[in-house]
């Protein structure tokens, strides 16, 4: 942590773990920028955050909990979004999951093949892209 980092915490109060967290402050700990977490929340049913006047999200720590997986899973273990989708379909990502904290990777399957994994990431940027749009 760097001293600047320091300081912006000093200025903040410590929550409560069981505090609920503003987006800004998910954003600031987990390192994700904030128009990530919203449209993970469009792609993962299971995040919900609590939404106030004016759309303001409150997120529970079992929320939390839920993105830093998510994160590790799409940035450190190289999953696609469609696979830890269908993680989180199958129950892969239940709280107390293996006791290691890794996830065993998808049985292989015809969409193991490199060309058919491309197809599909590109699915998913053409989807993210026609949601962006949609909103302008």
């Amino acid at each position: 942590m760097t001293d600047e980092d320091d300081a912006g915490r000093a200025g903040r109060a410590r929550k409560a773990p069981s505090a609920f967290r503003t987006i800004s402050e998910v954003a600031d700990d987990l390192h994700i920028p904030q128009h990530v977490l919203r449209f993970w929340e469009t792609k993962f049913a299971q995040l919900k955050p609590l939404k106030r006047g004016g759309g303001r999200r409150y997120y529970r720590p079992e929320d939390i909990g839920l993105l830093r997986r998510i994160s590790d899973l799409l940035y450190t273990q190289g999953y696609t979004i469609k696979g830890v989708q269908r993680l989180l379909k199958d129950g892969g990502l239940a709280e107390g999951g293996p006791p290691n904290g890794e996830l065993p990777l998808p049985e292989p399957s015809e969409s193991s093949d490199p060309a058919r994994l491309a197809l599909l990431e590109l699915d998913d940027i053409a989807a993210e892209l026609r949601a962006l749009a949609a909103r302008n």
